[in-house]
């Protein structure tokens, strides 16, 4: 069947297009993008007329959510994960390994696709594990990974254990044409921090986590990108010397990307205390950071540096965090909230307008993970 919307505002900087256009669709794919489209309706064709003040854009890709399943069903199924990515303006999701099992192999890929087309509603790319079991010891099988479907790698819950494990990561990848994804973090600096280490949460008696746990392991991986010509994104990045290390590595034309989540381009540890203090929903990995963070990530968003908007949308069931701020569990959703605060707090408020949102949301995910989509052009 084809459909015909007609005179809507369709933004794709891809084909560079931000006007009113009709799009002509023909069963799944795009036909024609052009002005006064003529539509057979003797061929069956429908016209939906787009009202004044919506606008058309390339489908969204959200590169870091956790869908739980298999073995935390309790917390998120991929039916459901996939469902609240469709609401949410998604409509394809990439899935972090740290699953249990853990996407470490074949088997658990193949789950994974399976238990997605079930659903058929957002596609849905799995992400392997670096490590065997996400433990930091053995390398996982990133060839048979790759011939399953995963899209990268990551050990996201945990860094690469060792420089040695990621070098080994950036060259294997490399052969394929992967990214690695690195949940930047050094444990002992880590530790069991659950806020960031400053005066909120000195005053609210937390342990922190300093943003240079995070900034040492982005150095790190950027160098090892740089020694092996492997493509490193630096995963919900939150401190503001992690968006220097980036810069510094873009500039010497090093492969790394890097992505911001969007509770870390609108609050800061002052959430920790007010209007809820201890608020278990403030509570994420990485940490909510200082004001200079945040402000931070937004002139990344604004400048180019930052490649990606991501929700790291990571469900848990209330009675996991209804408990005392250091025993919850790090994590909150995102994939509902996310095109709302990015429309409200970049938009709305000036500071980069709907194609740029587009290359962050679409594009650029597209381009990273090599995955259809960021575009509406024909075919």
């Amino acid at each position: 069947m084809k459909r015909l919307l007609r005179g809507g505002r369709l933004v794709d900087p891809v084909a560079g297009l931000d006007g009113l256009y009709d799009l002509l669709i023909d069963g799944e794919r795009v036909a024609q993008v052009g002005r006064d489209l003529p539509l057979s309706m003797a061929d069956g064709g429908e016209i939906v007329q787009i009202p004044a003040g919506l606008v058309i854009v390339p489908g969204l890709i959200d590169m870091h959510v956790h869908l739980r399943e298999p073995g935390q069903e309790h917390k998120e199924t991929i039916a459901t994960g996939a469902l609240s990515a469709v609401t949410g303006g998604f409509t394809a999701v990439a899935c972090m390994p740290n699953t249990d099992p853990v996407n470490d192999n074949a088997g658990v890929t193949e789950l994974i696709l399976r238990r997605a087309a079930e659903a058929r509603l957002a596609r849905v790319y799995p992400i392997g594990a670096v490590s065997r079991g996400q433990k930091g010891e053995q390398l996982a099988d990133i060839a048979e990974l790759h011939t399953a479907g995963c899209v990268a790698v990551t050990d996201d819950g945990h860094p690469i254990a060792t420089a040695l494990l990621a070098r080994r990561a950036l060259e294997y990848t490399s052969m394929f044409s992967m990214p690695v994804i690195e949940h930047c973090e050094d444990p002992s600096l880590k530790a069991d921090g659950c806020a960031h280490e400053g005066p909120r949460a000195s005053e609210l008696g937390l342990k922190g986590i300093p943003g240079a746990a995070e900034a040492i392991t982005a150095t790190r991986d950027i160098l090892l990108a740089e020694m092996t010509g492997g493509h490193v994104h630096i995963a919900h990045m939150s401190a503001w010397t992690t968006l220097e290390a980036v810069r510094q590595g873009k500039s010497r034309g090093i492969k790394v990307t890097c992505e911001v989540a969007p509770h870390h381009f609108t609050l800061t540890d002052d959430q920790l205390a007010e209007p809820i203090p201890y608020d278990t929903n403030t509570k994420m990995n990485p940490p909510l950071r200082e004001a200079r963070d945040r402000d931070a990530m937004l002139a990344g968003i604004a400048d180019g540096s930052v490649d990606v908007i991501a929700t790291d949308h990571a469900p848990h069931h209330y009675d996991e965090k209804n408990v005392e701020y250091d025993r919850a569990p790090f994590g909150i959703v995102g994939l509902e909230t996310a095109v709302p605060l990015v429309l409200d707090r970049l938009v709305h408020s000036g500071l980069i307008g709907l194609s740029r949102v587009v290359e962050l949301m679409s594009v650029n995910p597209a381009r990273i993970l090599r995955v259809p989509g960021g575009t509406l052009s024909a075919g």
